[in-house]
């Protein structure tokens, strides 16, 4: 599964970044955003959806969100 069908307020496991993009990939792990690191969806969005990830907010759009697998 993935954050965009994560439910809002529940913390998840990080499993895999699914993505061939190596820049997407480092930009993903520049947030703290890798294999093995909880990660919670604040809210979603049309565009996409706020998540916390190590104690800061962020605001992904869909395809980041859909690379993220939990």
């Amino acid at each position: 599964m993935n954050l965009t069908k994560a439910t809002a307020g529940k913390e998840y496991i990080i499993r895999d970044i699914n993505t061939d993009d190596e820049e997407l990939e480092s930009f993903l792990f520049s947030l703290g955003c890798y294999s093995g690191e909880p990660i919670t969806v604040i809210s979603h969005k049309k565009s996409g959806c706020v998540v916390s990830i190590k104690d800061a907010r962020y605001s992904i759009d869909k395809d980041l969100a859909s690379a993220i697998l939990i």
